[in-house]
């Protein structure tokens, strides 16, 4: 081969090292890239999350309520008996719950 022949063969075996590591740099930079954007919740799913969870919250709260309510106990009463008649409530609420499964 002549010299200019193997400086042409030199440079594009040369330009085509450097186009291959740049390829799997920054496609090893896309990989940590999604990485972190899977590990790391954005500020709006978070406050999507704690909104769900202070739902069911809510609503399991107000299932057990609703199931003292049924069992005679009246949250609204001024009651000088309070703990008496909720204890009764719960006991009763319970009895039900453990017969039916």
């Amino acid at each position: 081969m002549t010299m200019s022949c193997t400086k042409n063969v030199t440079l594009l075996l040369l330009s085509a090292a450097l186009s291959f590591g740049f390829a799997t740099s920054t496609m090893a930079q896309g990989a940590s890239d999604a990485a972190a954007a899977t590990a790391a919740p954005t500020k709006a799913e978070k406050k999507a999350a704690n909104k769900a969870a202070r739902k069911q919250a809510r609503a399991k709260k107000n299932a057990e309520l609703k199931k003292l309510e049924d069992a005679g106990y009246n949250p609204s009463q001024n009651d000088p008996n309070y703990p008496d008649k909720l204890q009764q409530a719960q006991k009763k609420a319970g009895a039900a719950q453990g017969a039916s499964q």
